[in-house]
């Protein structure tokens, strides 16, 4: 038998029996073949076998395991009807929450569902960009759509309608009040909407125009809606743009490009020549601000009470406004963004991209913060808001994807050298060495010591000290003091 099954027979069945011990309560640590503990940072339990290979994990009424090594895991949580599956994340993925349902994989096959006003279910399937399909109980909501034969969309593809014949050749589709019909699609098209008329044969000519018309919001308050006038000739070279007809901020844009851009109106006028290489002068009235761009976003200079930034790239950037702040300097080497909006304060750092990024949300209204650091490939560092800290040293995938659940538990224990996690509210702290080859676990009552599969192993508690060399009790003491692990 080879070492490698003997491993994993053993592991198993350390499993079992640590299975057995773990319902009535106790903690079996052989890591890294078998590992069963109480977590952290919340109440709950969590078994490990064979290291990184598999786990399980039961956290407040919420149940997972996972294989990290393919990207496996099952979520449930029978509370709030949930169920989420993943296998080699993000190829694919499924996930209900109560009557709704999606799964798809890698984007391109994928079907979804759930309830919709009216009682009535909606079951959509997709093998993009080919096939769509959605069936419901009111066939009014039905559709299918075989690309580029024939078909019919509703909501699909940032458009409300879409129907289609041997597409690209004709195509109608509605957006709002909008209907837009293209013979082929995109280059001649004829537009009809609540006071509008339009048509384009692109890139040679176009013309729309809007006149102003009124509609009634939500709380039954009439409101205007501005018109607008556009035609082009040989886009992009000329435009002329008229928008907000009727409003309090009518504006007027003109391009000869590369000759000149400019936009007026009551708020703001701007003025390029040689576009996009050339100059850009802005002043800003409802900002309170002057800007000078030769070229944008190249160079930049901008001055006022509502922006003030230098900007000469690659070499340094810095940006504040009303509630923001941008630095850079020799981009992309180091980033800084800081925003406030209440009740946050966000700080974000960052070095060549991430290299290195340290985030900070500090809550004004309790003080409280937030944090977290990366350091690619060496360590991932988080703090939330009650305290509660987490580190694991050798991050290689979640500096990418920070805050990504996914990410954090189908890959993230396959690089976990060393882990470490304390909650100063429940008084716990714990701390892993090559998966759980040493692990220490904290209580304020108590403090259990792993190491070497378990070969040697210590547990304190009100009632005593003991410890075991090779699984064979080696001694123990009565009562005496307990350490407690440091506040947090």
């Amino acid at each position: 038998m080879s070492i490698t099954k003997y491993l994993i027979i053993l592991g198993l069945g350390m499993g079992c029996y640590g299975r057995s011990r773990a319902l009535a309560g106790d903690s079996v640590v052989a890591g890294p073949l078998y590992a069963g503990f109480p977590l952290t940072l919340s109440e709950g339990h969590r078994t490990e076998i064979l290291g990184p290979v598999f786990y399980s994990e039961q956290n407040e009424g919420q149940h997972r395991w996972a294989l990290p090594p393919l990207g496996l895991s099952y979520t449930s949580n029978p509370g709030v009807e949930l169920d989420e599956f993943d296998f080699a994340y993000p190829l694919l993925t499924w996930v209900r929450y109560g009557r709704e349902y999606r799964w798809q994989f890698f984007q391109l096959l994928n079907s979804a569902g759930g309830q919709v006003p009216g009682d009535s279910d909606e079951h959509r399937f997709t093998l993009f960009p080919v096939y769509f399909q959605q069936r419901s109980a009111d066939p009014r909501l039905n559709y299918t759509a075989v690309v580029p034969f024939y078909g019919h969309l509703d909501h699909r593809l940032f458009r409300d309608e879409i129907d289609f014949v041997m597409f690209p050749f004709y195509a109608k589709t509605r957006k709002g009040d909008v209907v837009t019909w293209n013979m082929p699609y995109p280059f001649f098209d004829v537009r009809e909407g609540d006071g509008l008329r339009g048509w384009q044969a692109w890139p040679f000519a176009g013309a729309e125009h809007k006149v102003v018309t009124r509609t009634t919001n939500g709380f039954g308050d009439v409101t205007v809606v501005g018109g607008h006038d556009t035609y082009f000739v040989m886009w992009p070279f000329f435009s002329n743009l008229t928008n907000g007809i009727g409003t309090d901020n009518p504006s007027r844009e003109q391009a000869l490009l590369p000759f000149y851009d400019y936009f007026r109106s009551p708020l703001r006028d701007s003025t390029s020549y040689l576009w996009p290489l050339g100059v850009t002068h802005t002043v800003d009235r409802e900002y309170k601000f002057e800007e000078w761009d030769a070229p944008w976003p190249l160079v930049e200079f901008a001055h006022g009470e509502g922006k003030t930034e230098h900007r000469v790239l690659p070499f340094f950037s810095r940006a504040t406004g009303r509630s923001l702040e941008a630095v850079w300097y020799l981009w992309p080497v180091y980033k800084y963004n800081h925003a406030v909006s209440a009740p946050l304060d966000y700080h974000r750092t960052r070095i060549l991209f991430f290299l290195f990024s340290a985030t900070s949300e500090k809550n004004m209204d309790t003080g409280r913060v937030r944090r977290r650091d990366d350091f690619w490939p060496f360590y991932t560092r988080e703090r939330d808001f009650n305290g509660n800290e987490r580190l694991q040293v050798l991050s290689l995938v979640e500096p990418f994807f920070p805050g990504s659940e996914n990410i954090a538990r189908d890959y993230s224990p396959l690089c976990a050298l060393w882990r470490f996690q304390r909650s100063p509210g429940r008084g716990t702290e714990s701390e892993s060495l090559f998966w759980n080859l040493y692990r220490r676990d904290t209580a304020p009552q108590s403090r259990k010591i792993s190491l070497l599969f378990g070969l040697f192993q210590y547990q304190s508690s009100p009632d005593g000290a003991s410890w075991r060399m090779l699984y064979i009790p080696a001694g123990g003491t009565k009562a005496g003091p307990v350490s407690k692990p440091p506040a947090g």
